[in-house]
Order: C-alpha cells, then sequence, then structure tokens
C-alpha cells in the first residue's frame, strides 16, 4: 500500500478516541506508523482503543514506545492543560498531529431547547476544540515543531438540521475557529483543517429505526452511508505531507452534500455523530 507510514515519525494525539470515528483515525494513523496517544472522557473506552492498537492502555510507554490512553474532558481547561502535560513527559514532546473528534448532542427544537442542553454542547463541541487547538499550538510553537491539527466539524455545521440548533453552531463555530488558527499559524509551520462528515454508520446509529435509515441513505447520492474508516482516510491525508501545502481547508466527507430540508428531525437529527 502506497500511503503506509506517511506518518512514520509522528506522535498523534486524538480525542474522542473511544469509539465510532475516533477510533477509526487512531488506528488509521498508527497503521500509518504514527505513536497515538488516544485520549476519552471514557478511560475504559481509550484503553480498549490502545489495545487494538498494540499498545498496553496505560499512561507508561509500552515496550518500543508504542501508545498510550489517557483520560480528559476536553471542555474544562485544566484537564486539557493536564492532557499535554501528560503527553509530553509520556513521550518526551509535543503531539505533532493532533485530532479532535470529541463531541456529544443534546438534540431538542429551538422552541424547546434548554439552556443547560445549548450550554453543554457548546461547551465540549465548540470550547472543547478551543482548548485542545490553543493548548496543542502552545505546546509545539513553544519546542520549534512544525504540526497538522484536524477538527472533526460536521456537514451540519454548513447546512444545519432539524432539532439540532445547539450542534450546527458548535460544528459552524469550529469551521470558523480552524480557518482563523489556521491564518495565525501558519507562520509557525502548524497546519490547521477542519473534516465535516455527513451521515456516518457509528454505535449511535445502531439505536435508529431502519426505515428512519433507509429514508436517510435515500436523501445521499451515492447510495449509503459512510463508515468511520471513510472519515479517518482523509484525517491520515491531511495529518501527513501529502497535504502539506493544505491548510485552513475544511474536508467534507458526505457522499456529496445530501439535502435534507423540510424533510423533518427524523430524517437527520440522529444520524450525525462524530465521537461515538
Amino acid at each position: 500500500m502506497a500511503s503506509q507510514l506517511r506518518l512514520r515519525s509522528a506522535l498523534a494525539l486524538v480525542t474522542g478516541a473511544g469509539s465510532g470515528i475516533g477510533r477509526a483515525v487512531s488506528v488509521r494513523l498508527a497503521r500509518e506508523g504514527a505513536t497515538v496517544a488516544a485520549c476519552d472522557l471514557d478511560r475504559a473506552a481509550a484503553c480498549e482503543t490502545v489495545w487494538l492498537l498494540g499498545g498496553q492502555g496505560s499512561e507508561e510507554v509500552a515496550p518500543g514506545g508504542t501508545h498510550a490512553a489517557f483520560q480528559a474532558d476536553v471542555s474544562e481547561a485544566g484537564s486539557v492543560r493536564r492532557l499535554l502535560e501528560q503527553v509530553q513527559a509520556c513521550f518526551s514532546r509535543p503531539p505533532s498531529v493532533v485530532v479532535s473528534c470529541a463531541g456529544i448532542t443534546r438534540d431538542e427544537v429551538l422552541l424547546r431547547m434548554s439552556e443547560d442542553d445549548w450550554d453543554k454542547v457548546i461547551a465540549v463541541n465548540l470550547k472543547g476544540i478551543f482548548l485542545v487547538t490553543q493548548a496543542a499550538a502552545q505546546a509545539l510553537v513553544s519546542s520549534g515543531c512544525h504540526g497538522s491539527i484536524i477538527n472533526i466539524s460536521s456537514i451540519v455545521g454548513k447546512v444545519g438540521n432539524m432539532g439540532q440548533t445547539n450542534y450546527a453552531a458548535s460544528k459552524a463555530g469550529v469551521i470558523g475557529l480552524t480557518q482563523t488558527a489556521a491564518r495565525e499559524l501558519g507562520r509557525h509551520g502548524i497546519r490547521c483543517n477542519s473534516v465535516l462528515p455527513g451521515f456516518i454508520t457509528t454505535p449511535m446509529t445502531q439505536k435508529v429505526p431502519q426505515k428512519v435509515l433507509d429514508k436517510v441513505i435515500g436523501i445521499i447520492p451515492m447510495g449509503h452511508m459512510g463508515d468511520p474508516e471513510d472519515v479517518a482516510d482523509v484525517v491520515a491525508f491531511l495529518a501527513s505531507e501529502d497535504s502539506g501545502y493544505i491548510t485552513g481547508a475544511s474536508v467534507e466527507v458526505t457522499g456529496m452534500r445530501p439535502s435534507w430540508g423540510g424533510r423533518g428531525k427524523s430524517s437527520g437529527t440522529q444520524m450525525i455523530r462524530e465521537s461515538k
């Protein structure tokens, strides 16, 4: 495979690594040769991911300098600072690839959405990416290292979705944050890009009735939902030097952007998930 080992000298930090897209990204980056620091709010899930990669699932470096698991709440600044400190202490360097996959949903139509559900989604999906991007960039700049920061947004951030005012706003914010970070950090040799998944098969979608899934598939031009590995393929490209002159981009992974306006909450709001 021509693309193998493009990342053999990289240390990759992946948040939301315990399942879904985050786990698929971790597996793909490891297959490309990267050492992976897998982070999740659920420490046990992060450890499971590390075991899949051949590591030992703790904050100690496994024999041969392989992968390790970490726990952090990305919505809390102190937790993110500790995460970067732990990763650097574990591997004696900052991560050169940072992929923010952590995200949550609290779905409700605008007329009934609570302030708490708004705040929780913004705190994890937008503030969390700000905190991780900032901490990672600070570590890279202070060490004089170049890097690639990849933030998982969503196609919902561009086109909206019924019942997801909070989620759509958070994911739109990720796009703007990433584009601005790319402008500010380019002179330091740090590239920043976002990836916008569409309808992706994750553990969350297993709970959705088949008739709803059939409606979703019917509005995707390619005729099927994507897999987490489809997103991971794009992340691996953006992490590697094959994309060395790409920064500030928003890459859609949607099977061609669907149009679900007017179809109601059931056709979209439970479908798009980044981290679980």
